[in-house]
């Protein structure tokens, strides 16, 4: 019988932001726009895939928070060169957001913003907090 070994491995201690899925909860017609919008990102967007739990976290809500200025037409500042990574990819997805969800050019800036919300609530909750990818708390990887 050969006996389990378990690595002792240092993990890097950050809280969850959720400990379920955000959107379990959401309206139906809501919860298929936002999943619209996932799909999009999920199939699409490399930068989901970050090797660590707290870099998701950062570029997640750098690109998403760009694109929600962007689909509202605000002015977005780049003050450094990792606000300019995420403008990049914000302007790109903002791009096909557009093409793809035609259903946004009937909502108001608060409505976009609020779906935007959501849709970080669901990508941390995919790419991060509900991932079983133990890798992403490793805290020298």
């Amino acid at each position: 019988m050969a006996k389990s070994k378990e690595k002792n491995v240092a993990r890097a201690n950050y809280p969850k932001l959720y400990d379920h899925d955000p959107l379990a909860d959401v309206e139906p017609e809501l919860r298929a726009r936002i999943s619209e919008m996932e799909t999009y990102i999920m199939k699409n967007c490399l930068w989901q895939f970050n090797s660590r739990g707290w870099d998701r976290r950062k570029q997640n809500a750098g690109i998403l928070g760009k694109t929600a200025q962007l689909l509202v037409g605000e002015v977005v500042d780049n003050p450094t060169p990792l606000d300019k990574c995420h403008w990049v990819d914000a302007v790109l997805l903002a791009r096909n957001f557009k093409e793809r969800c035609l259903w946004l050019a009937d909502l108001g800036a608060d409505e976009i913003r609020s779906i935007i919300e959501k849709l970080h609530a669901r990508i941390d909750w995919l790419t991060i907090d509900g991932s079983l990818n133990e890798e992403l708390t490793v805290q020298n990887y």
